[in-house]
């Protein structure tokens, strides 16, 4: 694929380094001077200039691009730019910062093929490690809903019962399933719940608790902190 990734930052170079090692074609945009001879020292083929300039973005090859990232610290920029590639065809990408709120991410929603909020997915990672145990988020996908998937234990309250007798809380639904030993896959009704077993789960923050006491057990340390 031809990419298009506005910003050199951060984000931006990690996101390209990564793109470019699986062998797709990356053009950088960055208006930072510093910036992009970083870039270019690195190999990449950068053009220097305003990331919601159409003009500039043409210059990249935007007419020719299959996707644009647009992942610097502006929002503002980010925006435009995603709008510019919409209008080309392009598969955008927008990226949002730690200014995020609710109301941005469903005003930008619609006019993106996707959002990406990289301090979120950080702090993802980091609670993880910070929890251990049974319970791991796998995605934050809006200020009051997750995915997360959870381990079932010997003190599991539906140890023992089918996922067709699995009753969860209003605002969550099981997403996938898997035996210890295997890997996740669509649920199947007539599957027995056992130690080890891992459920993926779609779940509105206010209802995680009451799912982790079910699938896990009241005494699970995993949940502090969520």
């Amino acid at each position: 694929m031809d990419i298009v990734i506005i910003g050199a930052g951060r984000v931006g170079s990690r996101t390209a380094r990564v793109v470019a090692n699986e062998g797709h074609t990356v053009t950088l945009v960055e208006r930072d001077y510093d910036r992009a001879e970083r870039a270019r020292n690195e190999g990449f083929d950068v053009i220097e200039g305003d990331g919601s300039s159409e003009d500039v973005l043409m210059e990249a090859g935007l007419d020719a691009a299959d996707a644009v990232g647009a992942l610097t610290s502006d929002l503002n920029t980010n925006f435009v730019a995603c709008m510019v590639a919409n209008h080309h065809g392009c598969r955008t990408v927008l990226r949002i910062d730690e200014d995020y709120r609710e109301n941005i991410y469903r005003k930008y929603a619609d006019e993106v093929d996707e959002i990406v909020y990289p301090e979120r997915l950080g702090a993802i990672g980091a609670k993880n490690a910070l929890l251990g145990g049974n319970v791991t988020a796998i995605a934050d996908l809006a200020e009051h809903l997750q995915i997360v998937q959870l381990t079932v234990t010997q003190d599991a309250p539906m140890r023992g019962y089918t996922l067709s007798e699995l009753e969860l809380p209003a605002g969550a639904r099981i997403l996938a399933f898997g035996k210890e030993d295997g890997s996740l896959a669509l649920p199947l009704p007539d599957e027995t719940l056992e130690v080890g077993d891992r459920i993926a789960v779609l779940a509105e923050f206010d209802a995680l608790d009451n799912v982790r006491q079910i699938l896990v057990g009241q005494h699970a340390s995993a949940t502090e902190g969520m």
